[in-house]
């Protein structure tokens, strides 16, 4: 559990202490990182720990805004840091100019579709599901049934990303936030009732599983009605302006604060982070995997939310570490593509193939690369964002060329393997 720090005592000196150039460029730096009491108690400092607690609060305390949900107020505070990333942020992952050319045009749908996979997969990790990234990816790529929980919730996450991608420009209303909840938990939750419905009880707690101690309450069931229709109100409406990033990550951190559901808030709560930013023209933000960035830095996560209301609401803390989350994502995005795009260049060779085009090019590069890998014409589709019949006719056009062969499944499907021939065939254009 997170202590609650000292009472910040404001004396009439701290604004002298701020001329001090030392005191000031710490003050700044530990602002910048947004630090909480328990790191700042042991910064090296010429001023005694609890005054340099005082001078941050107090100039913390200066430039807040306030927001209020119902009976509820919480604050943030517009750093120099969360300025310059927001301003970062508007040129490369919200305007055109600046984010077109990030993701390649031509492969835009790849990279998208990858995007979604892993966003799903990874925001079902931090919950609990317990798979590998390969086998919850084929699962997806070849619409496998789930056969457990963990990857129930997987295919959840997939079909509600899927679904508020093509519903974006909508507002939020309690029934569309009840739907979302719904698609995230279905056959996943100890009672079907509970899916798509607010919590009717307060035996909600938010636990440290290492030591079974309550790290969270959250308010009665009964105010869950009011909160939701004013959070709801602060999705749909820019009475005052908040920066849409800002605003998105305070949404996001009020369904985890509010856990309006018996289970699958978190869940909720980054959909809506991603729902709202893809409404405010954010573009890009469909193809960083956020979760995956979270992931790493789970505990972090947790932190940010504990910090906030411990220290009197304090937003700036949440919002300080999700920024850092979105360019960590956005550089993995980036890497990511650098990646593909080298790869790219040996698929030049299968391109060369006569008759071949350059979906088959790259499945061909997959089965040269991986030669136990086995396809499916829905796998096609996924990976290709295709037709049926376009997916079809690329696995029976790799087959009359001799490079794979069929396996029959059952009476009416089959699966794409190897050849016997294919390193024949290929030996003339690629060397192994």
């Amino acid at each position: 559990m997170i202590k609650k720090p000292p009472q910040a005592i404001i004396s009439a000196n701290y604004f002298d202490l701020l001329q001090d150039k030392q005191v000031a460029n710490l003050v700044k730096s530990i602002n910048d990182s947004y630090l909480y009491w328990d790191k700042i108690k042991y910064k090296a400092s010429p001023i005694k720990p609890e005054q340099l607690w005082g001078l941050i609060k107090l100039t913390r305390k200066i430039n807040f805004s306030s927001i209020v949900f119902e009976n509820y107020s919480f604050n943030y505070a517009p750093t120099d840091y969360i300025n310059k990333t927001l301003h970062y942020f508007d040129m490369h992952i919200g305007g055109y100019m600046g984010a077109k050319g990030v993701v390649p045009e031509a492969d835009k749908t790849k990279y998208l579709v990858n995007s979604i996979m892993e966003e799903a997969i990874s925001s079902s990790q931090m919950e609990g599901a317990n798979t590998t990234r390969k086998k919850a990816k084929e699962m997806l790529r070849k619409e496998v049934k789930p056969k457990t929980k963990s990857e129930q919730m997987i295919v959840n996450n997939y079909l509600t990303i899927k679904y508020i991608t093509q519903n974006k420009k909508d507002d939020l209303t309690v029934e569309e936030l009840l739907y979302i909840h719904s698609l995230i938990s279905n056959d996943t939750l100890d009672f079907k009732t509970e899916e798509g419905t607010f919590r009717s009880t307060n035996d909600i707690y938010i636990v440290n599983h290492s030591n079974s101690e309550v790290v969270h309450t959250p308010p009665n069931f009964t105010e869950i009605s009011g909160l939701i229709n004013s959070l709801c109100a602060f999705f749909n409406k820019d009475d005052d302006f908040i920066h849409p990033i800002i605003k998105g990550i305070i949404i996001h951190f009020m369904i985890g604060w509010i856990h309006p559901f018996t289970d699958g808030n978190g869940r909720t709560a980054r959909a809506l982070f991603y729902w709202y930013l893809l409404k405010k023209g954010y573009w890009l933000t469909e193809y960083l995997s956020i979760s995956k960035a979270i992931q790493s830095t789970k505990n972090q996560y947790e932190k940010a939310y504990l910090y906030t209301e411990t220290d009197d609401n304090d937003l700036t803390y949440f919002v300080t570490y999700n920024l850092k989350v979105m360019e960590k994502a956005f550089e993995n995005l980036k890497n990511y593509i650098q990646l593909k795009q080298k790869e790219l260049k040996t698929t030049y060779n299968f391109i060369k193939i006569e008759n071949v085009n350059e979906r088959q090019a790259q499945i061909l590069q997959w089965v040269f690369k991986h030669a136990e890998i086995v396809f499916s014409i829905k796998e096609i589709e996924n990976r290709f964002s295709v037709s049926n019949y376009t997916a079809r006719t690329d696995l029976n056009g790799l087959v009359s060329l001799g490079f794979l062969e069929t396996v029959r499944v059952n009476k009416i499907k089959q699966n794409f393997i190897k050849a016997s021939s294919f390193d024949n065939l290929i030996s003339k254009y690629v060397k192994h």
